[in-house]
C-alpha cells in the first residue's frame, strides 16, 4: 500500500464552502481547468489521501477543514456539457482532457488557520502554497500537515 499523501485544495466559499461539503458529505472536485492541478488529481492522488479545504479569494484566505480523497480519478462530466461554464470543446468522451476525484468531509475546524498564521510559523514558510499561490491544488508535506492540524487545535 502506498504512503498517504497530503494536499491543500482551494475553493471560493461563495462557489463551494466547507459548510457545503459538510452538508453534502462528499463531492466530486470538479471545475479544475489547470493542467498541473489536473495532473495531481489524475496521476498522484490516491484514495485515503488527506487534504485541507482552503477558502480562497476571501479576506483572509483560510484553511477551514479537512477532507479525504474517496475515489479514483475519472473524467469531469462538465467538460462535455455545452451549457456548463466548464465546457471544453476540445475534449471528448473518448479522449477527456479533465479529470477529478471525489472528496469526503472529515471535519470543519473550530479554529480556522489563516494564511497569515501559516506565514508566521517558520516551519511552514516553504509550503508550496507560498511558491505556487495560483495553483488550486498543492502538495503538503506530512510535517506541514501535522503542524497545521496543531494550529487548528486538532489532536492528531
Amino acid at each position: 500500500m502506498s504512503k498517504k499523501q497530503y494536499w491543500l485544495m482551494k475553493s471560493e466559499p461563495d462557489a463551494y464552502s466547507i459548510d457545503d461539503l459538510k452538508r453534502d458529505e462528499s463531492i466530486h472536485w470538479s471545475g479544475v481547468r489547470n493542467y498541473e492541478a489536473r495532473n495531481i488529481m489524475r496521476d498522484r492522488m490516491k484514495i485515503g489521501d488527506r487534504a485541507f479545504f482552503y477558502h480562497s479569494n476571501v479576506k483572509p484566505p483560510v484553511i477551514v477543514g479537512e477532507m479525504e480523497v474517496c475515489s479514483e480519478p475519472y473524467p469531469d462530466k462538465f467538460q462535455f456539457d455545452p451549457n456548463s461554464k466548464y465546457f471544453d470543446e476540445k475534449s471528448s468522451e473518448s479522449n477527456p482532457r479533465w479529470q477529478l476525484v471525489d472528496v469526503k468531509f472529515i471535519r470543519k475546524f473550530d479554529e480556522p488557520v489563516t494564511r497569515d498564521m501559516l506565514k508566521e510559523d517558520e516551519s511552514l514558510l516553504e509550503m508550496q502554497l507560498f511558491k505556487r499561490n495560483r495553483l488550486s491544488i498543492t502538495e503538503v508535506t506530512e510535517e506541514e500537515y501535522k503542524k497545521i492540524l496543531d494550529l487548528a487545535g486538532v489532536k492528531n
